[in-house]
């Protein structure tokens, strides 16, 4: 219940108090929700792993504001950065993605206005979810890992993974005598870590350093200069910026292993 707690504190309280009577009316739908999608003029939608739940609740544009406000912390110009992007990332890693109308100039997006509708991504913290995959990691030979990437569709946790994966590395494994190493986590969206006014909201190891809102190939550039990483792992690699900084960390490193995670629907492109 925390992590849908986390996400319904934003909401008005005509909406909160549906939201959450809907939810205590059947407890095993707190556990399978995944996303709340809300569309001006539209019925709220729930979406959980079996099936999308609506309720009958028309949204309208002033509420979508006040939610937006409090999201911002009442200061939208200050995230007006990740608007642009069509996402916020709010306390806990849970992920708002923002659709409206563009206002364009050379190419890029300058600002959201007229937003029209929100889809909150609820992000859940699975301890030793990973723990399955480690002996395809971890190269106990050489106290190391190796260079390993994980691919799938979206929607399907990698991200979570990722995440008991850096815990697991950092941390050490006492029962296969892995000693832990030390990671720098670039989090580009805020959602591996879920860093709020600075501490990391998930666990995420005692040797990891984290760097956040910083393109991959800044924030890779960053850590190999000032912390001196033995793993680095980043999430949704997708681009060819972020290949090449990949490519030129492993060519700048002497025993550091490259850790990362690709979202591209599956397809790769060089």
């Amino acid at each position: 219940m925390r992590e849908v707690e986390e996400i319904l504190r934003y909401f008005p309280n005509a909406i909160y108090t549906l939201l959450r009577a809907t939810l205590m009316q059947n407890r095993n739908l707190i556990n399978d929700l995944l996303e709340i999608r809300i569309r001006v003029g539209r019925v709220i939608l729930l979406k959980t792993r079996q099936a999308d739940i609506l309720i009958e609740y028309q949204i309208s544009s002033s509420e979508i504001l006040q939610i937006i406000e409090k999201l911002c912390d009442n200061s939208i110009y200050a995230y007006k950065n990740q608007i642009c992007d069509g996402f916020l990332t709010i306390q806990g890693g849970h992920r708002i993605g923002i659709t409206g109308t563009a206002v364009m100039e050379q190419g890029k997006v300058l600002n959201l206005k007229y937003i029209t509708s929100l889809n909150f991504r609820i992000a859940r913290e699975v301890i030793n979810c990973s723990n399955h995959l480690l002996k395809d990691i971890i190269d106990l030979e050489n106290n190391s890992i190796f260079n390993t990437l994980i691919v799938s569709p979206p929607g399907k946790g990698k991200t979570t993974m990722l995440r008991d994966i850096i815990r697991n590395i950092s941390n050490g494994i006492q029962e296969i005598s892995f000693k832990g190493m030390t990671c720098g986590v670039v989090d580009e969206r805020g959602e591996i870590a879920a860093m709020y006014k600075g501490m990391p909201q998930n666990d995420i190891g005692i040797r990891t350093d984290v760097i956040e809102n910083i393109n991959k190939a800044k924030g890779i550039k960053m850590l190999i200069r000032s912390m001196a990483p033995e793993v680095i792992a980043c999430d949704e690699i997708g681009s060819k910026e972020d290949i090449q900084a990949i490519r030129r960390s492993c060519n700048s490193r002497s025993k550091r292993d490259f850790y990362c995670t690709w979202k591209n629907n599956g397809r790769y492109k060089k």
